[in-house]
This record gives structure tokens, sequence and C-alpha cells, in this order.
């Protein structure tokens, strides 16, 4: 997982209002359903088949505040995707087929289109050397610092489930990092092998209650589902670009590691979380988070960065807004119909 979970100093944090922008311990390094979810998409081409996002350059040059709001936006929509995803298999699971269709159109506008934009923006992607190296940080970040600390304070707030399973996760990024490494080796000399991808043990996700008690287990839960997330959404565009240059054994071991984090690390804490309810009670969650979104969050976003002159960002939150806006009524006719 990796990532750059970063709880931006200024960067409003919604957790009472909106479900997608929550306040976390602060985790280094930018990066992150259920068996009956759809295969998370591929991101090298999108409707229109555009390539994957092109590598940050001089030119592009962004206020450090403009590029801490991205991060917020790519963390919220990445987390977005996934939640959608859990949420439309749950409608599924209860007969309600246009509801789930809603969830995952809804959720593939999330992540094909704003979380791809907003990456462009930042230079999120850059060449398989770099992409390794930002991910090689955040899977060591969290192999050696923030799930063993996550799974040492459940343990010690009686939520023993989280713990074993922290620890678990800790274990795999481990893994990763290693798988990483020695991929990074092989780019740059040009010997050796690209390691096999490694395979998800996928982890349903049904509709449930929180199974942990402590705040700071909950806490932290929400800390690493935002981390999978986007981890899961950068790696998908790591790949794109590995494919794009020819580099398909690269590119086979970050889908196989975004699905881990995916369908096995996020479905799992997502269980523990109580993430998914009923439908009428995740169309109620989404409609809350698209709103403030819509209303609150991007309008913001976009006056900070019109103040400071970044003027394709502040377009890009101005066009998202309206997206977040037509969402959040998608959403509210659908909950209206199951009244």
């Amino acid at each position: 997982m990796k990532r750059d979970v970063h709880a931006q100093e200024g960067v409003p944090r919604k957790e009472d209002t909106v479900f997608r922008h929550s306040t976390r311990a602060l985790v280094v390094g930018l990066c992150a359903l259920v068996a009956a979810a759809p295969a998370a998409p591929a991101l090298a081409a999108p409707a229109g088949g555009a390539p994957p996002p092109a590598p940050h350059t001089a030119d592009q040059a962004l206020h450090a505040q403009t590029l801490a709001d991205l991060t917020t936006t790519m963390e919220g929509e990445a987390y977005a995707y996934a939640a959608y995803s859990l949420f439309a298999a749950e409608a599924d699971r209860q007969g309600l087929t246009a509801v789930g269709r809603l969830f995952r159109s809804t959720a593939q506008t999330e992540l094909s289109e704003h979380l791809r934009e907003a990456a462009t923006l930042t230079g999120t992607v850059g060449s398989n050397a770099a992409n390794l190296r930002q991910a090689i940080d955040g899977e060591t970040y969290e192999h050696q610092v923030m799930y063993r600390r996550f799974a040492e304070q459940a343990r010690a707030d009686g939520d023993l489930e989280a713990a074993e399973l922290f620890s678990e996760i800790a274990a795999d990024e481990g893994r990763h990092r290693d798988a990483f490494r020695t991929a990074l080796t092989v780019v740059t000399t040009g010997h050796g092998t690209i390691p096999a991808p490694p395979k998800a043990d996928v982890v349903p996700v049904p509709a449930g209650v929180p199974k942990v008690k402590a705040a700071r287990t909950k806490a932290n839960l929400d800390t690493a589902l935002h981390g999978e997330a986007l981890a899961h959404a950068k790696y998908m565009l790591f790949a794109a670009h590995a494919r794009q240059t020819g580099n398909t054994a690269l590119a086979r071991l970050w889908e196989g590691t975004a699905k881990v984090e995916l369908h096995e690390h996020l479905a799992g804490e997502a269980v523990l979380a109580g993430l998914v309810r009923t439908t009428r009670e995740n169309l109620r969650t989404a409609i809350t988070g698209e709103r403030n979104e819509a209303t609150v969050v991007y309008p913001g976003f976009a006056e900070r960065a019109t103040a400071v002159g970044d003027t394709a960002a502040a377009r890009f939150w101005r066009d998202t807004a309206a997206d977040e806006a037509r969402h959040a009524a998608a959403f509210q006719k659908a909950l209206n119909q199951l009244r």
C-alpha cells in the first residue's frame, strides 16, 4: 500500500459531514472489494483511449497549497471509487440492480476521470524507476511504522481482530517493498527478472456494523482505508505507464499488487469498519459526501487555486464540483425511488 495519505495542514477534512475526506494521522509517501465487485479498470485507456497521465514537468509547477489540495482530492476520489464499488455489490445482493449500476458508473467517473485528472495536474506518474522508488518509500513506512503501530494500539485497546489484520498487512507491505526493490534493480540495470505479481486473497464485504470498539482503532481503520484506496489507484496508473513503455512484466506486478491493496487489504479493513450498510444508508452516505464536495470542498479548493494563479487546477475543481452535484442528484433520485 503506500501512498500519500498526508493529512495536510490547512486542508479541510469534514469527518462529520463527508465520508471521503476524513482527518487521519500523517502518513508518508503518496500513494492506497469484494468478490462480487467488478475488476478494477485499467487506467491506461479511459473513454477516448487517452494515454496515462504524463510525468510532471517544470512548466507545470503549482503552489504548495494547490498540490496539497490535489493530494486530498486524489485520496477522496480513490476512496469514493472503492466505497461505491462496495456499495454497488451490496445493492446487487439486495436485488437493486439499477442502484448497483448507478454506484458503479459513478465509481468509474471518480477513478478514471476525477482522480486521473488530478494525477495529471500533480505529475503523480513519473518514470518506471521513479514510480518504484515512490512505492518503496510508502511500503517501507507502512511495513515498519504505520501498521505495526496500528496493531500495537488495537491490541492495547482490546481490538484483537484489528490488531491481527494490521499485523498481517504490515507483513504483506514488507513483501511488496521487497518485490518493488527487486523490480527497481531490474529497471535500472537491465539485469534480472521482475517478480511475479502477488495474488489477492479476495475478502467479501457484506453489510454490517463496525467490529471494533475503540475510537482510536476506528480512526486508524479510516486512515488505512483511504491509504489502500489511493495505493490501488496509483498502482493502476503506474501499471498503465509501464505498459505504455513496453514493460509488461512490471505492469503485471503493479496490477497484482493493486488488487491485493483493494480486494484484500481494503476489503478486510472495510469489514472491521462496518463501511457497508443497507443500500438506503449507503445512498445517504454518498449524497452527503457528494453534496459537501460540490458546495464546500471543491469550490474552496478552486478559490484557493485561483488566488495563487493556478487556473488549470481551479478549473478542474469547478468542473468536478459540477459533476459531484449531478452525482448527488442522481443518488437522491435513487433513494427517493426506494421509499
